[in-house]
């Protein structure tokens, strides 16, 4: 029985079951429960998150200034876009104003020079009826007319045309011979100067 004990395999055999024995002493899963629900329910300190998960409130609030920033900048864009829409729009009345206003100026010059030409035609034939008449009929009829008329009438009539006339204005009494007088003192500063003669 000693001998049996002494043997080298049951010393081998008493240890590996004395490992086992320690062994499941010493490593009971019961006994780890506790740390493993203490690990579990402590807070995470800062520095134990991974570096993706680290939060930095200086550089938060920078990002929420930068979109703060880009908002601005995208307001300020959608402004100067529809500013420069109604300017353009602006632009376009004034463009379009601007032609209509050039066309009535051409449009009332055509008439402007319509109506000269339609008077100066209408002024030689006025002109041609009254060279027509005899002096004294015409003188008649100029005395119904105003000063300015009777100027232009007498103007565009020829000197030996418009010269009985006026003599007889002026036979038909005190008022008549000084307004004959005045209408023929407008018509000679109405005539163009005499060319000065060349020396020598």
């Amino acid at each position: 029985m000693v001998r049996l004990l002494q043997s080298s395999w049951m010393i081998a055999l008493t240890g590996g079951l004395l490992f086992l024995v320690t062994t499941v002493v010493v490593l009971d899963p019961t006994k780890f429960e506790g740390a493993r629900a203490a690990s579990i329910e402590a807070p995470r300190s800062p520095n134990s998150d991974p570096s993706w998960r680290f939060r930095n409130p200086e550089f938060e609030q920078w990002i929420e200034q930068l979109k703060q920033e880009r908002e601005a900048l995208a307001l300020k864009e959608q402004q100067l876009k529809e500013l420069q829409t109604r300017i353009e729009t602006e632009r376009a009345e004034i463009s379009a104003v601007t032609q209509a206003v050039s066309q009535l100026q051409i449009e009332f010059d055509k008439n402007i020079v319509r109506f000269k030409q339609q008077e100066v035609e209408n002024l030689k034939k006025q002109t041609k009826v009254i060279a027509a008449m005899s002096p004294e009929g015409a003188a008649k009829m100029l005395n119904e007319l105003a000063d300015d008329e009777v100027v232009r009438i007498l103007f565009t009539m020829k000197a030996d045309e418009a010269g009985p006339i006026v003599d007889a204005m002026s036979k038909m009494g005190k008022a008549e011979a000084k307004r004959a007088a005045a209408i023929t003192e407008r018509i000679r500063q109405a005539l163009p100067p005499p060319a000065a003669k060349r020396a020598g």
